[in-house]
């Protein structure tokens, strides 16, 4: 059956832990594991970590029960945020379509482009070696004619694999599945339907369209009998860029001191507004993201009259929404994250605004500095105590 529309999804393997190896080769072989804080979370492990069950979102000290001999690293965000520049701008430069969703996955749209690229097959792989040329990192490629099954072929030969599901294949694809597979069923909806004795794809559609709506409601069933039915009218969206940029920081023990806080906000909002600068972004919205230390999670945000990607404009409004939290309990995590992106700056004032100049000035003279002599090498007085 012939190719109506070519989707090609791209998720770069082990991403953090690939960059941390590609920069030093004598870490090749080893189970590299990002996150050294023995109260934090693993960011990234690199494929002989995870033979040891080390994954992404496990706490570091479970992480290195399983696997003591590991590497633990810090992670370096802006040198991944730099890789990713990179990567993004080789695709974008060959691909007409591209839609990034994170720092290291997209979707391409291919339609259209065997005469520019070869046939789907040929074109993934000449855009997997290219990005292996210019980085010596790989990635793995799902091929479909719908955007969540392309997601869901990219993730089944890793590392450095490429999954083709044609037109016509696409029920067999899907079939044998758990639900689990399909890309926005969450662990309840899943739990959910597996009590009611449906635990994959197949055996959703059994059950029918009926069974579906009736037990998860008109909205959700009717989304989900479109995707077992390997339905999915998305397109892919040009220009679609990362959603986000943050930092955080899990403390080494619990604390509720405001200076401390503050001086933890200092040091993320540098991080996220040169990593911002860096991708030629703009933000308008600042969540300040925050944990007790019974783990409860909270968030709060504010929406900016502006875009910004000051790192002293992103500092006050986080600095603001720390002051509308309760300190009566202590805090075991802190962070930063700035969203609804653009690469449109604010409007030119027609008056000249000297603070603002100058705030650009000091930005730009600190990003140089740490661009050529590394990110410690001069720092804002506020954030000294904190490590970046």
């Amino acid at each position: 059956m012939d190719w109506q529309r070519v989707i090609a999804h791209l998720d770069m393997d082990a991403f953090f832990a690939s960059v941390e190896v590609a920069d030093d080769p004598a870490l090749a072989g080893k189970p590299v594991i990002i996150g050294a804080n023995p109260r934090g979370v693993v960011s990234a492990a690199s494929y002989e970590a995870r033979k040891f069950g080390v994954h992404s979102a496990m706490p570091v000290m479970r992480a290195r029960k399983l696997c003591p001999h590991g590497v633990f690293l810090p992670g370096r965000h802006h040198r991944y945020s730099e890789v990713s520049h990179v990567i993004f701008g080789l695709l974008r430069n060959l691909v007409p379509v591209v839609e990034q969703t994170s720092v290291d996955e997209a979707y391409l749209d291919l339609t259209g482009t065997r005469r520019l690229l070869g046939a789907p097959e040929e074109a993934a792989l000449m855009l997997k070696a290219r990005i292996r040329e210019a980085t010596g990192l790989t990635g793995s490629v799902g091929l479909a004619p719908v955007k969540f099954v392309a997601k869901i072929a990219s993730d089944f030969h890793k590392p450095d694999g490429l999954t083709v599901v044609r037109p016509g294949e696409v029920a067999a694809f899907l079939a044998p599945l758990p639900l689990g597979k399909i890309p926005g069923v969450g662990p309840k909806t899943r739990d959910y339907l597996a009590k009611l004795g449906v635990r994959t794809i197949a055996e959703a559609l059994a059950r029918g369209r009926e069974f579906l709506l009736e037990h998860l409601g008109d909205t959700s069933g009717e989304w989900l009998w479109e995707r077992v039915n390997g339905q999915d009218d998305r397109p892919v969206q040009p220009g679609g860029d990362q959603k986000s940029m943050g930092a955080e920081n899990t403390f080494e023990r619990d604390t509720r001191d405001p200076r401390e806080l503050a001086r933890w906000l200092a040091v993320q909002a540098e991080r996220v507004g040169r990593e911002l600068r860096a991708e030629g972004f703009f933000g308008r919205t600042v969540t300040l993201k925050y944990t007790y230390a019974d783990f409860s999670k909270h968030t709060r945000s504010r929406t900016l009259d502006e875009p910004t990607h000051s790192t002293e404009d992103i500092l006050a409004a986080a600095t603001a929404l720390l002051a509308g939290i309760s300190l009566e309990r202590e805090l075991r995590l802190i962070g930063i994250s700035v969203s609804n992106l653009d690469r449109v700056g604010p409007q030119p004032k027609l008056l000249p605004d000297p603070a603002a100049e100058r705030r650009d000035k000091l930005d730009a003279a600190l990003d140089a500095i740490s661009g050529k002599f590394g990110k410690t090498a001069v720092r804002r007085g506020r954030t000294l105590g904190g490590k970046d």
